[in-house]
């Protein structure tokens, strides 16, 4: 009878181990230190947000390339943000109901990031699918109404030249549509997309629900460029933490 208790023991005992050193790194995110998410691998991260996020999604190739227009008339690519995990999704100001709410996700997002060492190396982008009704004036007030902070956001409309369904033709290269109703209204998903420092793309969370230190945790382990090999000794206190266990 005691052998198949020590099997149930051992899985309950290092789930509890792995959920203790998760809690531990949340809380050194919340305290402002972004460096403890270098004792992991990032294929270590994943492999928690896997288990533990449903709607993550880890990818790995290169980001669907763009062009388009700042609020200001800036014409900015994809290249130019190399350096910058980026944080990127599609609206349209005048959606009704999971615009908002996905803009207000991403502030939260954003206001987690922006408590950390993390704020000067991500920046959030949102992107219009609906660029003849998003005017320059409409875009710059958006943001900061759904409490995004324009220090490290960006609202991105097509520039002179391109066409009207340009940046709907850009989500669909990102995997989902906004397709166009007869109400002027637009049917679509709702996914934030995580580009890495190198312009890949590494992962997707899907829908509102996912808990956003989650994606905070992800992006933690690319601003800290954490992908050395298993073999490289860990060292500091996170390593120190990691060996009482």
């Amino acid at each position: 009878m005691s052998e198949p208790k020590a099997r149930c023991v051992a899985p309950a005992l290092n789930e509890w181990r792995r959920l203790l050193l998760r809690v531990i790194a949340i809380a050194a995110l919340i305290a402002g230190f972004a460096y403890p998410a270098q004792a992991h691998s990032l294929g270590e991260v994943d492999a928690m947000l896997q288990s533990d996020e449903k709607y993550f999604q880890t990818l790995d190739r290169p980001a669907p390339d763009f062009t388009l227009r700042t609020d200001d008339g800036r014409v900015l690519r994809l290249v130019d943000l190399r350096g910058k995990v980026v944080i990127l999704h599609f609206i349209y100001t005048s959606c009704p109901d999971v615009c908002p709410l996905h803009a207000e996700k991403i502030a939260e997002i954003q206001k987690m990031v922006n408590g950390t060492p993390m704020k000067g190396q991500v920046t959030f982008v949102t992107i219009t699918t609906d660029p003849v009704r998003d005017t320059p004036d409409v875009l710059r007030n958006y943001g900061p109404a759904h409490g995004l902070d324009p220090v490290n956001w960006l609202f991105l409309t097509t520039t002179a030249g391109q066409p009207e369904d340009a940046t709907r033709k850009l989500a669909e290269a990102f995997g989902h549509k906004f397709a166009l109703t007869d109400g002027g209204y637009q049917m679509h998903g709702t996914v934030t997309h995580v580009i890495d420092k190198q312009g890949h793309w590494r992962a997707n969370f899907h829908g509102l629900n996912f808990a956003a230190v989650n994606l905070v945790t992800f992006v933690n382990a690319l601003t800290n460029n954490v992908e050395r090999p298993h073999h490289e000794k860990e060292t500091g206190w996170w390593a120190k933490i990691k060996g009482m266990f």
